[in-house]
């Protein structure tokens, strides 16, 4: 190691140390499985959670990536998760909070029944642990090209902590920590794009050095905010209304409300507080891609591999230690900030859907916590030992963007429940697995073919659309084919 990467290096493990402490002490409020889950949140408590599942390596790294390639557009990755928050607390954060269950599969069985309560379970923890995954395979290659740290060694490092804070304290290990995560990663951003610009010329030659990169790229505009493409815009934007009212991890804390209105107000906050991040980081890409044209950063390396590692180097040679050490922290502070709550959305649902729910109805508190916390556990273990396994597929990100749409697609289902008297269980069930199998296929075949299957003009019919649609029909269908046999549940809607 250099001394720059000496200096990040310890940076990075007094952060870490701070994280594990405040963690390890919000522990001593969790004494119940209640507690360790979620109850009776602060308002501020649950902005803080809620907003870690929508602020992580893909609102950092990823985001710098597109602001690299594309130019300010990139924003909208962040903007598309503040619309669907706003959307979730506008319309639905009440009905879901008056429901008193703790999870998205809980809310399923409110319209549905227990059998779809226990499908969609497997299918939703499928989904956070892919999304889990994806966020510790970008950790570990940070640590791998940044610190020089071997990817599993940077991976099961990463692991053992935030495996340990979450355990420690549940839900008010991932408050409190998410508090310290959000000043770091505002405060890296904002530190490193002033830095950055001044490295690019200052704002005039920042400027006009994007300016000249438009007319370098055919006159596409780096400032217009759909360069990266109206399909993709609008696949976001979809994908995040549909998704932001049935993620668990990020809906977890908004169930953990003392009321419903509270939950609201939350919800609202949430959205403004994550839709800016993106602006920091899309900057950040821009201004290394003025730095790359220049030649002052990363000379000679193919365009599409420097967008993948202009932030890394960014932060190595582009700014001095102290302050890259904090982007460094920043960009850490963000995974863990959705690995947290992921891994604990995920035990919570197999606790609460399928342990408690259907296996052991007459479980104690203290073996519910208990479970809770080995299957927390189990979760953290497997994000690890997937992204060690999966590290170097360049599939991975593909897989996770079908799991972010299957994630919204079941909205679909949740959304015919409340608002059609004939959706019935079966309906659902079968709604739920064809849409899980084809979300997955339509990535599969572009993968393997290069393309969608379905490309109208230069309109690109993406997984989100696929599943969208797909979840609708199967779910009209099969409701039709199999009515429930008894009244439909009813549940107020206000």
């Amino acid at each position: 190691m250099d001394k720059n990467q000496i200096l990040i290096t310890i940076i990075i493990v007094v952060y870490f140390i701070i994280t594990v402490i405040i963690g390890l002490l919000s522990g001593r409020k969790t004494k119940s499985a209640a507690a360790f889950t979620g109850v009776a949140l602060s308002t501020f408590a649950i902005v803080c959670a809620s907003t870690g599942e929508w602020l992580g390596g893909t609102a950092t790294t990823g985001v710098s990536e597109y602001g690299f390639l594309y130019g300010l557009s990139g924003w909208w990755y962040t903007i598309a998760n503040g619309i669907g928050v706003l959307f979730l607390g506008l319309l639905f954060a009440k009905l879901f909070r008056s429901l008193e269950t703790g999870t998205v599969p809980g809310i399923i069985e409110k319209f549905f029944g227990v059998h779809a309560r226990t499908v969609s379970c497997i299918i939703l923890t499928i989904v956070m642990l892919a999304v889990g995954l994806s966020q510790m395979i970008a950790a570990g290659k940070l640590g791998e090209n940044l610190l020089g740290i071997p990817f599993w060694i940077s991976c099961v490092a990463f692991a053992v902590i935030f495996i340990v804070y979450t355990l420690a304290g549940g839900m008010n290990a991932v408050a409190s920590t998410n508090v310290l995560h959000l000043i770091v990663m505002y405060l890296g951003v904002i530190v490193a794009l002033v830095i950055a610009v001044h490295g690019a010329g200052g704002v005039k030659g920042f400027t006009s050095g994007i300016t000249a990169l438009g007319s370098m790229e055919g006159e596409k505009s780096f400032w217009n905010m759909f360069s990266i493409g109206d399909d993709k815009v609008s696949s976001w934007i979809i994908a995040s209304l549909l998704g932001a009212c049935t993620a668990q991890a990020g809906l977890q804390p908004v169930l953990a409300a003392k009321n419903a209105k509270q939950a609201r107000k939350a919800c609202i906050i949430t959205a403004f507080v994550a839709a800016p991040f993106g602006f920091f980081t899309a900057m950040l890409g821009m201004a290394a891609r003025v730095m790359y044209e220049n030649g002052d950063l990363l000379a000679g390396v193919d365009k599409a591999v420097a967008a993948k590692s202009a932030l890394p180097q960014l932060m190595l040679h582009g700014m001095p230690a102290i302050a890259g050490g904090l982007v460094m922290a920043a960009i850490l502070a963000a995974v863990l900030s959705t690995v947290s709550p992921i891994i604990l959305a995920a035990g919570t649902m197999v606790t609460r859907d399928v342990y408690q729910r259907v296996i052991r109805p007459d479980a104690s508190d203290e073996k519910v916590l208990k479970m809770g916390r080995v299957t927390t556990a189990i979760s953290g273990v497997i994000c690890c030992v997937g992204a060690i396994l999966l590290w170097n597929s360049s599939t991975i990100l593909e897989l996770v963007y079908a799991a972010y749409s299957l994630r919204g697609a079941l909205f679909i289902v949740v959304l015919l429940g409340i608002y059609w008297k004939r959706a019935s269980e079966k309906g659902s069930i079968w709604s739920m697995i064809l849409t899980a199998v084809v979300a997955v296929s339509w990535v599969a075949i572009k993968i393997i073919t290069g393309s969608y299957p379905i490309v109208i003009g230069s309109f690109a019919v993406t997984e989100t659309y696929a599943a969208v649609v797909i979840a609708f029909v199967t779910m009209i269908i099969f409701s039709l084919i199999f009515p429930n046999k008894g009244d439909k549940v009813d549940v107020k809607v206000s």
